[in-house]
């Protein structure tokens, strides 16, 4: 009895939202306009910053970075989610599963490093302006962009196979969520994963705890740098600079935060999904926004582009 409930399965259903099909409607146009603007805002970055010299500088091959890592994460969820808007529910193969999920957690993971990154290359500017040049050369930069990919790359890998071979429940088919969420797949799991849990857990708290410190000692070391100013307009203008990068910071941590250090009792299905599809949907969407309308050199750059179009 024991063998027939468990079967390795070829598909497995996501249920989305509950709500009435008017809800399903208008959630559906609205993120699908969200998508489209957020691929055309993160498309827009990467071929002003490739195509105009006055922004080939490691901060904006960071955004360029970023912009990549922000289109594949929305596009590894929202499209399954809008077929589930119109559907109600959709099949996904394991495979598929599987793909989305590892895309998912490695572009969000790469997200988060790359984001430290930028706050060390922010910190350097801002406290080593003469030096700048000399310190983020180009070696160092595209060291520092490897470094945000190689260890999620290989850190997810694992996981991701060793769940990919797990036998899953006879009926346990249905996924209680838009996408493939890990922890609802391994709600799946008919076998004790107690030390795959722990793993995760561990796993994701050390890079959050790595993350969090390096860029608390960076933003640490340029108030102190900011509050030496000589003059008010320099250090207004410097914080106009983190401004945007601290958004962003904290949509991401602080999702991060919530979703990781929650009480067990606290749990809500629903609460996950809809922090999951915030953190899915908005970060992207506002990386282009942030990062360009608060920063004259990048605006300057694409309006000369459309006077040149």
């Amino acid at each position: 009895m024991e063998e027939t409930n468990r079967t390795i399965l070829d598909q497995l259903v996501l249920t989305g939202f509950p709500g009435s099909t008017l809800l399903h409607i208008i959630v559906f146009i609205v993120l699908l306009l969200v998508y489209i603007v957020t691929l055309a805002g993160n498309i827009t970055i990467i071929i002003i910053v490739c195509t105009d010299y006055r922004l080939h500088s490691p901060m904006y091959l960071f955004l360029v970075c970023l912009s990549c890592f922000e289109i594949l994460a929305i596009s590894s969820v929202v499209p399954k989610v809008l077929v589930i808007l119109i559907n109600r529910r959709a099949a996904i193969s394991k495979f598929g599963c599987m793909a989305q999920s590892y895309v998912y957690y490695f572009t969000s993971t790469s997200d988060l490093l790359l984001l430290t990154v930028m706050s060390i290359d922010r910190c350097i500017a801002i406290c080593f302006p003469l030096r700048y040049s000399s310190i983020m050369i180009n070696n160092i930069c595209f060291s520092l962009i490897i470094g945000c990919l190689v260890p999620p790359f290989f850190t997810l890998l694992y996981p991701t196979m060793v769940i990919a071979n797990l036998p899953f429940c006879g009926h346990g088919n249905v996924l209680d969520h838009f996408f493939c969420e890990s922890g609802a797949m391994l709600k799946l799991i008919c076998v004790d994963i107690s030390l795959l849990k722990l793993n995760t857990i561990l796993t994701s708290v050390l890079i959050l705890i790595g993350c969090l410190t390096i860029t608390t000692v960076s933003y640490i070391i340029i108030v102190a740098t900011v509050i030496r100013m000589p003059t008010d307009t320099g250090r207004q203008k410097t914080f106009s600079t983190c401004l945007s990068h601290l958004t962003m910071l904290s949509l991401f941590f602080g999702s991060a935060i919530f979703i990781l250090i929650r009480p067990p009792k606290e749990y809500s299905v629903e609460t996950d999904k809809v922090v999951n599809l915030v953190s899915t949907v908005i970060a992207p969407l506002l990386n282009p926004f942030v990062y360009t309308l608060r920063n004259q050199k990048v605006k300057d750059c694409i309006q000369d582009a459309v006077k040149r179009a």
